[in-house]
């Protein structure tokens, strides 16, 4: 069904909204979450229970003087920032919110989010060098090589899956999994290697500790955004978040059954009105969410439970470790699909 161009562009706006306020939720999460890991209040000033807080500190960075290194390359330092918001707010736009609710199905969706995520590094590695500062240059080239140390291994699991499913929409990976019993259908468990492959590359990929060494505050400053301030600054912590809110989405989508309900087909038969009815496209969307809401949740217990990585580790994991399970795993399931392909 052709969707007008009006109400794709209505949907769109929605959904960049929708990341934008998730930002701003997800860094009052975080620090909640990891106050009370600590035993401390954590933000409870401004607004009820400290909700406005971050708020109040985008509202700081409006009014941050924007600052710029002498030697730095203008243009370039100030396009790093834009390409990450612009890379991070456009992969939404490939995921499934729930049943027929999704703005591009164009039959390669996982290609393209593969490629966006791809094109972040660039960002990285621009902000660092055009900065030209010691700090910032590291910060970015630890990152280049990080993350393309690790999209082989992601790229992997996603082939795994693409293998099982048989199709690169990211809509027919969700149908997929739907063919199975319950929950049991999920890629999590018909491929759970490949699940956990993915889930520890989408942390390397997002920066997030233990793989937090492109930023890793204790050597250098703030890494490849030390020279940035004001809403520069502000669009690299918008977009480190809402890349961080996408992983949990693609992870879920991928792997967990997406906008699937656990249970569905039962409860399709025990109530066969809700069949194409809004009620169980609100359904769906609602357990999508809390399943991001978990891996939303996974992230900031693994920041604060595991400690960084050395560098010589993350490579070693990168390439010794992972992209040789990684092999294996897409074989032996390429294997399975081409022998057993009933029981996929």
């Amino acid at each position: 069904m052709d969707v007008p161009l009006w109400l794709l562009a209505i949907i769109g706006f929605i959904i960049i909204n929708f990341m934008l306020v998730s930002a701003s939720v997800l860094v009052y999460a975080e620090r909640k979450v990891s106050a009370y890991m600590q035993n401390r209040p954590g933000p409870n000033r401004v607004g009820p229970w400290g909700f406005l807080q971050p708020f109040a500190d985008v509202a700081k960075l409006l009014f941050k003087e924007d600052i710029e290194p002498e030697a730095a390359n203008k243009f370039i330092h100030s396009l790093a920032p834009v390409l990450m918001v612009v890379i991070a707010m456009t992969v939404p736009a490939m995921i499934p919110f729930a049943r027929g609710f999704v703005i591009v199905d164009n039959g390669v969706t996982v290609l393209i989010i593969l490629a966006l995520t791809s094109i972040s590094v660039y960002g990285v590695t621009l902000a660092g060098w055009s900065s030209n500062s010691k700090y910032s240059l590291l910060g970015g080239l630890r990152s280049s090589a990080q993350m393309i140390s690790y999209e082989l291994s992601m790229g992997l699991a996603v082939v795994s899956i693409v293998l099982i499913a048989g199709s690169l929409s990211v809509v027919d990976i969700v149908e997929s999994q739907a063919d199975g019993w319950a929950v049991l259908g999920w890629n999590a468990f018909r491929n759970p290697v490949g699940a956990l492959i993915f889930i520890i590359t989408a942390f390397a990929e997002t920066n997030r500790a233990p793989f937090d060494l492109p930023e890793a505050e204790q050597e250098l400053v703030g890494g490849y955004h030390t020279e940035y301030s004001g809403m520069k600054f502000g669009m690299f912590f918008l977009a480190e978040y809402v890349n961080w809110f996408v992983a949990s989405f693609v992870i879920a989508t991928l792997f967990f059954g997406g906008y699937l309900i656990p249970f569905e087909p039962l409860l399709l038969q025990a109530f066969p009105g809700l069949e194409g009815s809004i009620l169980l496209g609100v359904l769906q969307f609602l357990s999508l969410m809390a399943k991001v809401s978990f891996f939303v949740f996974l992230f900031l217990w693994v920041r604060w439970t595991l400690p960084r990585f050395k560098y010589n580790q993350l490579m070693q994991i990168g390439w010794k470790y992972l992209l040789p399970i990684a092999l294996v795993n897409t074989l032996v399931i390429a294997l399975g699909v081409a022998l057993f392909q009933s029981v996929f």
